[in-house]
């Protein structure tokens, strides 16, 4: 399935980023190639990888930051290259089962996902995915990818860092106006917090998101971004004190007012992503002794 369209592209040295549908806005992904000397490597494998042609084929080595449906979109056209997951993810890859502790999704939701991400991604399971640990170091020949593990989207997302051109591919890190996303099973929003603060910390002169974002080259304008992703978490907690101040209440009524989402979204994840995001917040708050629990209800301490 391959378009007569050439797809966008930024080429860094031996690196190219090819831009998926509105700049990699989901369903879509930014696709990250990298051309070693000795083996051609991709950086998950988006929607576009489909579109991409010849040059996403050879591909010889995939490293997945993280997993979901999105990242795994291209993996059906590479059944013969090795495909690496961060050992906190890999079970996710590795089965369907594994994908559905991963999601944490209501048994009844699980048929329905599991055909739409056969028919929008082309989802297949991958049983011969490999293990990879924080550091781990894939040698392409005259390039180099460093995986440096940066949990709270999954447990497992890891930022991969080309060297020496210094191209970071920050996945769904992704720098959206929506902000963070942590509403999964093994998604944690402590560990956002932590992986958030040590991102400029990375030595890279070029960022790359999964989504809608794309490219980043100049350095201030990539911090002033992530200092307006990361104030995200800030302004949810403080509209979850706002109603808390109000009084007393329930997570079923407070989901219902919507966290993240707007209140006109009703779809059954939406809820099951609020409730796991609006959790974590009012966990974080009780232990800091800003709020307590009594009876299913939570109140300003």
């Amino acid at each position: 399935m391959t378009t007569g369209h050439p797809v966008e592209r930024a080429d860094f040295g031996r690196v190219s980023v090819f831009f998926g549908a509105k700049n990699g806005k989901y369903p879509d992904g930014n696709q990250v190639l990298v051309r070693g000397t000795d083996t051609r490597a991709a950086f998950d494998t988006p929607v576009v990888a489909n579109h991409i042609g010849p040059e996403f084929d050879a591909t010889e080595l995939v490293v997945l930051g993280h997993v979901h449906e999105d990242h795994m979109a291209g993996l059906h056209r590479l059944p013969d290259a090795p495909v690496h997951v961060h050992e906190a993810d890999v079970a996710a890859a590795r089965s369907w089962d594994g994908f559905a502790v991963h999601y944490g999704s209501s048994p009844e939701r699980l048929p329905g996902m599991l055909e739409k991400f056969r028919q929008d991604f082309f989802y297949a399971p991958r049983p011969d995915a490999i293990a990879y640990e924080d550091g781990a170091v894939f040698d392409l020949g005259g390039s180099r990818v460093r995986a440096i593990h940066m949990p709270g989207h999954t447990a497992g997302h890891c930022v991969l860092l080309v060297e020496p051109e210094g191209v970071a591919f920050i996945g769904d890190i992704d720098l959206t106006g929506f902000g963070p996303y942590y509403g999964d099973a093994t998604s944690n929003l402590g560990d956002f917090r932590r992986s958030l603060a040590r991102l400029a910390e990375i030595p890279a002169k070029v960022w790359v998101t999964s989504h809608h974002r794309g490219v980043y080259t100049d350095r201030a304008r990539f911090l002033e971004h992530l200092a307006a992703y990361a104030a995200k978490l800030d302004e949810r907690e403080a509209k979850l004190m706002g109603w808390l101040g109000e009084g007393a209440a329930t997570i079923d009524t407070m989901v219902e007012r919507r966290l993240l989402y707007p209140p006109h979204a009703t779809s059954s994840w939406v809820s099951e992503a609020e409730t796991r995001s609006i959790t974590q917040h009012l966990e974080e708050l009780i232990a800091q002794g800003r709020v307590t629990a009594d009876d299913g209800l939570y109140r300003l301490a």
